[in-house]
């Protein structure tokens, strides 16, 4: 019993098969082809759009386009492996026409089009919509952290450069201690002689010269840290504990198939604050009257929800919830019932705390406080409750009355916030977790925005292929009006 045996390399056959024999119906490649085929680069603003009269011809943008996403949805994002991928890869091969342009061209066609490349995102993701396959009646927001192009020793903060100069001017004593000894004291052990110690010592200044720059540009700028080799970038902390540089990517995720709507880059470090600015872009999007999003307590801010329920959008977000001084958690503030006809709240012990002042930020009521001291000084639970030696205090927003019905929806809708993990992590997962694009290769926020782009438009495009098929997208596509340019 023999082994299967492969063909003959030199065998030349008499009706040569062609390159497409071997890309199958259904494949992904096919998808991309007919996808980018029917898009109108010029209107998308893609650089040499449209080829000059003159001079040497360029790469048609679709071409290197195509590679691109062809990269990103196959963990191939660098392009210098793009360019090795163009000249081995059968299906880049007929994707490309048996084209290979060189790593420095595939760079700089991502370089010069990073706005292009997300309108190409946004795009796909209105024929998303166009073939239903935004269920467009709930959402859910929410940041993940992607490691910047800088590392930590390339990031400052005004506390590090402090400990920077003072470590280095302690260097620098010491230095010139040894120089003022050098001449008097003789050692057997091996010292370093004059000339060292003063190489050293211009090194140290040099870098005390630079630490002192990085300083005083903190202060212009009145900025908290300062990355040296990706500016834009910020430290911040992921779920893990871990510290490092990064950028918070703010997305938007369907729930019905688990596509990605929409996405924004910021530097900040939580997620305060983001979600009416993603919700209502969402709810623009799709155009709806109405629409529910759901979110962690990251997001739970007042002005947010506010603005939420203002342009018809149902917020779930779960509350920070405060523990007491104490660590009790029957003492918990939200243990402490407001009687909303009484203004008044009833503390665990059934005791009445009263409005006892207003407190103001800036010229404006922010809120009220309520005690009941008399009633703390005879509770046999005032260990438990505060550590205060007059008594409890509770706080109240100024905006608590359109907060207390949201935390009631919310309980009473808990099956649909449980929903938020299996809906936003999916693409957190299969793009960090199983593509690794964990990290970005490019600098400052409008690059990594262009790579952003790019590997949601690779997700969204494989879930589509895997939801509705190769061969039915390729069918709604050919009935695409295709592009002039």
């Amino acid at each position: 019993m023999g082994y299967i045996e492969g063909q003959n390399r030199n065998q030349i056959t008499l009706f040569p098969e062609t390159i497409d024999d071997y890309i199958g119906q259904d494949s992904s490649v096919r998808v991309i082809d007919e996808y980018i085929e029917r898009l109108d680069i010029k209107k998308l603003g893609f650089k040499r759009a449209k080829p000059a009269v003159t001079g040497r011809p360029p790469y048609n943008p679709r071409d290197l386009l195509k590679l691109y996403i062809y990269g990103y949805l196959n963990r191939v994002r660098s392009s210098r492996r793009l360019e090795q991928e163009a000249g081995r890869n059968l299906e880049v091969i007929w994707l490309l026409n048996k084209l290979k342009p060189d790593f420095k061209t595939i760079a700089d066609f991502r370089k010069d089009n990073k706005k292009a490349l997300t309108k190409v995102f946004h795009d796909f993701s209105r024929l998303c919509s166009d073939w239903d396959l935004f269920g467009k009646e709930l959402v859910a927001v929410d940041g993940t952290k992607f490691r910047a192009s800088n590392s930590k020793k390339n990031n400052y903060s005004k506390k590090k450069l402090e400990r920077l100069l003072a470590s280095i001017d302690k260097r620098i004593d010491n230095y010139l201690k040894e120089l003022d000894q050098l001449d008097e004291i003789e050692k057997c052990d091996r010292k370093p002689d004059a000339k060292e110690i003063k190489k050293r010592l211009e090194q140290l200044r040099s870098r005390k010269e630079k630490y002192e720059g990085f300083k005083k540009v903190l202060e212009d700028e009145d900025s908290s840290e300062i990355s040296t080799t990706d500016p834009d970038a910020r430290l911040m902390s992921n779920n893990n504990g871990n510290v490092d540089v990064s950028y918070n990517v703010q997305t938007t995720v369907d729930s019905k198939h688990k596509l990605i709507v929409d996405f924004d880059v910021t530097v900040q470090p939580n997620d305060l604050g983001q979600l009416a600015k993603m919700a209502v872009r969402a709810k623009d999007i799709f155009g709806v009257d109405k629409l529910e999003a759901v979110a962690d307590k990251g997001y739970y801010k007042t002005d947010d929800l506010k603005t939420c329920l203002e342009n018809g959008i149902t917020p779930f977000v779960a509350k920070q919830v405060y523990p007491s001084r104490t660590g009790v958690k029957e003492f918990n503030h939200d243990r402490f019932i407001y009687d909303k006809e009484k203004d008044v709240y009833i503390c665990p012990q059934k005791n009445v705390l009263s409005r006892w002042r207003v407190r103001r930020a800036k010229g404006q009521i922010v809120g009220y406080d309520y005690k009941n001291w008399e009633a703390c000084k005879a509770c046999s639970f005032k260990g438990d409750c505060t550590k205060s030696p007059k008594g409890r205090t509770i706080f109240r927003y100024v905006d608590q009355d359109l907060l207390d019905p949201i935390d009631i929806k919310l309980e009473d809708n808990k099956s649909k916030y449980k929903l938020r993990q299996m809906i936003v992590e999916h693409p957190f997962g299969t793009i960090k977790r199983s593509w690794g694009a964990y990290y970005f290769l490019t600098r400052r926020k409008v690059s990594v925005t262009a790579e952003v782009a790019l590997s949601y438009l690779a997700y969204n495009l494989k879930r589509a292929i895997n939801v509705l098929g190769a061969a039915a997208i390729i069918g709604l596509l050919t009935k695409r009006v295709p592009a002039t340019a």
